[in-house]
């Protein structure tokens, strides 16, 4: 299966970039009557025909396309402090598209290491890791927040903050299975203050912990990810 990110298609033919084209054509060496795949990252996947093999502007016809496909039945925001080795953030978001999430907020907060990312390196991680994974929805990549503008969002769902002081505090994994819609805060490699959780809790946000062990940023959002993907499947 040969798949491309078509982001802006629409109608029955399509032109792909001179990057997807140079890649299906002097790479794969297809030729004019192949049949590849195409994702939206809106949910549409769509067979298309290659008719015209060109390096730089490989034109195809859509053969047919499936509506929706692979759509998820729950909705799942992280949110989550860039981690000072910004590998490690990347890591995550590769992994996480491959699990299943809708939608990543970088959060700016008092213990940040990392106050400035790269939003199109990132978003061509998360494009990477939807083609591997075979998925036709993108996961949406929101800009760096302050925590204090994300505390304040509406979120039509529960609320999670993941933190290490010593409180009462829930375990995820028995908190999500009856939501359908959950927003998860996980801390910088500093923690988030205790004035940042004790503001979280007062926004509605629930303290939870994610087991015994003490983990690293990117480990904790990789393990809230698929906590709540384990217990929303089918």
């Amino acid at each position: 299966m040969h798949l491309f990110y078509t982001p802006d298609l629409n109608g029955k033919n399509y032109t792909l970039t001179e990057e997807e084209s140079k890649h299906a054509i002097r790479v794969l060496r297809l030729q004019a009557g192949d049949i590849i795949q195409l994702i939206d990252g809106k949910g549409n996947f769509s067979n298309a025909r290659i008719t015209d093999a060109h390096p730089k502007r490989c034109s195809v016809e859509i053969v047919d396309t499936r509506h929706e496909y692979g759509k998820r039945k729950s909705w799942l925001h992280i949110a989550v402090a860039p981690t000072k080795n910004i590998d490690r953030l990347e890591w995550f978001l590769e992994k996480a598209t491959e699990i299943g999430i809708d939608e990543i907020t970088p959060v700016l907060c008092e213990h940040s290491e990392r106050k400035v990312i790269k939003d199109d390196r990132l978003e061509k991680v998360i494009v990477s890791a939807m083609k591997q994974s075979l998925k036709a929805y993108l996961p949406k990549l929101n800009p760096l927040t302050p925590l204090g503008e994300l505390l304040n969002a509406d979120f039509e769902g529960k609320k999670f903050v993941a933190h290490c002081y010593e409180q009462d505090k829930r375990q995820l994994k028995n908190e999500v299975a009856g939501s359908l819609s959950n927003l998860v805060l996980i801390g910088p490699e500093g923690d988030f203050s205790e004035r940042e959780v004790s503001e979280a809790i007062t926004k509605g946000f629930i303290p939870v912990s994610l087991g015994e062990s003490r983990l690293r940023t990117e480990t904790a959002a990789l393990v809230a990810c698929h906590t709540c993907n384990l217990l929303h499947e089918d």
